[in-house]
């Protein structure tokens, strides 16, 4: 028997109307400016209070902490086992478990917002200190949903406020490298790209387990770790890591990997949305040509094949292959046999007219083929590098957090990492489309499927957010969430 349960009401975005009506008609001027221009006291630095401090949003504390502009004021998980080691690093900050209620507490405390949970808690967590006019840093993919990708990029105007994804590469010298290659015309037009990677690394392609309901390990509040997600009991091996398989919590390798290696041709080539999108995925056969079916969960190895229209950089619209589960593209000629492609487990190549080039991930190692050609060439560098490149995404943050909005060039503000979280999520549609079936029955009554999201051509409409040919796919651009939770 399904338990029945009652969510917490997330009714405590009260505080943000609350807030709004106590400072109306007042200018509210940021303790960091109040010394003019560039003025940082040193028993004022930027306060950021950090949502997930656990795993990933540990580390991402620490390097705000490690600029030396920032302190850690606040600190927030549902997994306080999780946030052990942040506790212990930060004594003075304040702990909570529930982020509505930290914001509606320590609002006037609070200067920007760190935030590292699973996918599905990105949107509003995010939003809700937007709202609060707080500079944000959200971990990749910006977010679980299209919709709610372009309502954070949406919001960051609206509410002018600083904003950068976790995608640290866009900070490298890498993807200004090979800018400046592409722009030198050293590789030509490029008309076809590819990206792959062995992701992922936690199980997929399973059902979901049955009848292996647990207790609810002491200090995890597992209502809060849902969120938005609909209800299910807790199960062993989901928290803290391996929520990223099911499309409830994640978005798959994509989700994990696509912001950081889709980054590279995205900037390189100036790509916008694309306008077609069609797969093949991975099957796990469960019998002798049975083969699974597993909605619930992310395939095992998918290959989305996406259209970008004509941009300033190209000749032509682009075509980029996504790969995953260890499934790569043939290697380049131009590639010496004992040369590694990509970074092994990972690449982007680029094909032009006159050439190509390829990197690992994040954008690091970029190189020329032959790579013999790497060294030979000699091209100005005309992109500003970012201090500490791929390390400096955090300090980058902070100090334009500091400075203001549009006081500072940020590496992957919402403006860029909105559309660019699109792009991959849009790829998720053809690879979750490709589990639609509708069921009909033969004359004699026999039960069959048919799979109408296979071996089509999606074609989307970026300004509605739609997929035009196949409407059952349009049902995962914006989830439903579950009662008591809502994008405000």
């Amino acid at each position: 028997m399904k338990e029945k349960h009652t969510p917490k009401s997330n009714s405590r975005r009260s505080f943000l109307k609350t807030t709004a009506l106590a400072t109306a008609g007042i200018s509210i001027i940021p303790r960091h400016v109040m010394g003019g221009p560039g003025f940082l006291a040193p028993s004022d630095k930027l306060v950021v209070a950090g949502i997930g401090v656990g795993g990933k949003g540990e580390s991402d504390i620490n390097s705000f902490y490690q600029s030396g502009k920032a302190d850690i004021g606040f600190l927030c998980d549902v997994d306080k086992r999780r946030a052990l080691n942040s506790i212990a690093r930060f004594p003075k900050a304040k702990f909570y478990t529930d982020y509505r209620e930290m914001l509606e507490k320590e609002a006037k405390n609070i200067d920007a917002v760190s935030i590292s949970t699973p996918d599905h808690g990105h949107a509003i967590q995010a939003l809700a200190a937007m709202e609060l006019g707080k500079p944000v840093y959200v971990q990749k993919p910006l977010t679980h949903d299209i919709y709610e990708a372009r309502q954070l990029t949406e919001a960051a105007e609206k509410y002018q406020v600083v904003t950068q994804m976790g995608n640290q590469g866009a900070s490298g010298d890498g993807v200004r490298k090979m800018r400046e290659w592409y722009d030198a015309d050293l590789i030509g037009k490029v008309h076809t790209v590819y990206v792959w990677t062995d992701r992922p690394v936690w199980p997929q392609g399973i059902p979901w387990p049955k009848g292996k309901t647990t207790a609810v390990p002491e200090g995890l509040d597992w209502d809060l770790w849902l969120n938005t997600a609909p209800y299910k009991n807790y199960i062993e091996g989901l928290v803290p890591f391996n929520w990223r398989g099911w499309w409830d919590y994640g978005t798959g390798a994509l989700g994990d990997m696509g912001c950081h290696l889709i980054e590279a041709p995205y900037r390189v080539l100036g790509l916008g949305h694309p306008k077609d999108v069609q797969c093949s995925v991975g099957s796990v056969y469960v019998d002798e040509f049975k083969r699974g079916y597993f909605p619930e969960s992310c395939p095992p190895s998918s290959h989305a094949v996406m259209t970008f229209p004509k941009t300033e950089k190209t000749n032509e619209d682009v075509t980029l292959h996504w790969m995953d589960g260890g499934i790569k593209p043939k290697r380049p000629e131009e590639l010496g046999p004992n040369e590694t492609f990509g970074d092994g487990g990972n690449g982007v190549l680029f094909i032009g007219d006159k050439g190509k080039m390829m990197c690992g991930t994040y954008g690091r190692n970029p190189r020329l083929l032959p790579t013999s050609k790497t060294d030979e060439v000699d091209v100005a560098e005309k992109y500003d590098r970012v201090p500490g490149g791929e390390e400096g995404h955090y300090a980058q943050w902070v100090e334009g957090a500091i400075a203001g909005y549009g006081k500072k060039e940020l590496s992957s503000p919402f403006e860029i990492a909105g559309p660019l979280t699109e792009t991959l999520l849009i790829a998720n549609l053809a690879i979750r489309g490709y589990d639609v079936r509708n069921e009909q029955k033969r004359a004699n009554g026999d039960v069959f499927y048919n799979y109408p999201g296979r071996d089509i051509k999606m074609l989307w409409d970026s300004e509605n957010m739609r997929v035009t040919n196949f409407d059952e796919a349009n049902q995962f651009v914006r989830r439903e969430y579950r009662d008591g939770w809502k994008l405000s």
